[in-house]
């Protein structure tokens, strides 16, 4: 079976998400990923839960297990002067370098896109930095967290009900690393735009991902209205009606924006005389009187499960959505038909299921899904099979903490 990626080869000097999850998406497709990890730590993602039992194992993280998926590990410090000579004799050989230490620290290392384009002119060069390669904030540093805040996007959170019951609140991050996985998919996309461009033009370049911008470029902040509106989004979103409410075993979405929208979820609700009730006709008329609309969902919601308000109100082209527990996602009968899900048999941890890829191909019945590598996996296979390193020195390598 034929991947769109076969034959692409990959090197991943990243760590945690974003840089990882872009190359995780080269892998899926079909690249052959070589993830460089420090020796006798590994990438911090494996330091993140959750691990079977609750115990903590650098080679049964589940944040690992997803990202790690379809690559292979070697264990090499390229700062000392056999670990970059290796690293370099990688390099050379490799289409796209995925990396995520910032242009100062791999200048020091010898091992910027300016050095390593000398040695490999067709090279894509991944640089994922929380500002960019360039700018007054270029060599600062920023946890996930401060990169998604730089972007603006927590001045929106929390929303929906927790605007309503927390109004005076103040700005949080996401429940999960959007601005890390929004970050490694444009940086995955800019991968790809930059190996058609060497094809039309035969030679590489580097992709600079700022994660600020990355965040920004999905425009969950809204900045088209201020910018074209001078209207400024914060945690109320504008909804001045509809949203978030709560019902028997969880919350639902319900946003009836447009008047055929409402007079169906009004007529589920309270039959002909809701509908037909004057103060909600238009739409001015329900955002003056948002609470009342508010109010009446609310009370209506409370009394049902998600599962029969979605399947009464969906029909109704009313705008509607559950909050999904992982329980209700791993269960979903959609995600089953699709065979999102996958097994996957790990030789450390057992087998468990992961997300597969969030794609179909035609020409793939299903495309493959290796576990997430041991640390070092690898290091006989690419050191020796692939750059000629005897295998007598590799124990001295790894006493001395090259490898």
């Amino acid at each position: 079976m034929s991947l769109p990626f076969d034959g692409l080869r990959v090197l991943e000097y990243s760590s945690f998400i974003a840089g990882p999850y872009c190359a995780k998406l080269l892998a899926d497709m079909g690249a052959l990923v070589t993830k460089v990890e420090m020796p006798g730590q590994g990438d911090t993602a494996r330091s993140y839960g959750p691990f079977p039992g609750d115990v903590p194992d650098r080679e049964k993280s589940g944040l690992f297990f997803f990202l790690g998926t379809n690559k292979r590990s070697v264990t090499l410090d390229p700062a000392s002067l056999t670990g970059r000579e290796l690293f370099l004799r990688l390099a050379s050989n490799t289409d796209v370098l995925v990396e995520d230490s910032g242009p100062a620290a791999m200048q020091e290392l010898g091992l910027d896109y300016q050095s390593l384009k000398t040695i490999n002119p067709g090279l894509v060069y991944v640089s994922i930095t929380p500002y960019g390669q360039d700018g007054p904030k270029s060599h600062w540093k920023a946890s996930h967290i401060n990169s998604f805040h730089a972007s603006g996007e927590g001045y929106t959170l929390p929303g929906g009900v927790s605007h309503a019951l927390f109004p005076e609140r103040g700005p949080v991050a996401a429940g999960v690393h959007l601005g890390e996985y929004d970050s490694g998919l444009l940086a995955a996309s800019g991968a790809v735009a930059a190996l058609y461009a060497r094809e039309l033009q035969g030679c590489g370049q580097l992709v600079d991902i700022s994660k600020q911008e990355a965040t920004l470029a999905m425009n969950r902040l809204g900045l088209a209205q201020f910018t074209g509106q001078g209207r400024h989004l914060d945690r109320s979103r504008h909804y001045e009606y509809g949203g978030i409410y709560p019902c028997q075993d969880g919350y639902i979405l319900l946003y009836p924006r447009e008047d055929h929208q409402w007079q169906a979820l009004a007529t589920i609700m309270g039959g002909p005389q809701l509908a037909e009730d004057e103060r909600f006709r238009t739409r001015a008329q329900r955002i003056e009187n948002g609470p009342e609309v508010n109010r009446i969902i609310g009370e209506w919601s409370a009394n049902f499960t998600k599962q029969d308000i979605y399947d009464r109100v969906a029909p109704s082209g009313c705008p509607t959505g559950y909050f999904a527990t992982a329980h209700d996602l791993v269960e979903s009968p959609q995600a089953q038909a699709r065979e999102f899900f996958r097994q996957v048999d790990h030789p450390k941890a057992g087998a468990f299921q992961v997300p597969g890829p969030p794609y179909k191909m035609s020409g793939a019945s299903q495309l493959p899904l290796a576990p997430a590598p041991l640390l070092g996996q690898h290091n006989d296979e690419v050191f020796c099979g692939e750059l000629g390193v005897d295998k007598k020195e590799l124990p001295g390598l790894r006493r001395s903490g090259v490898i």
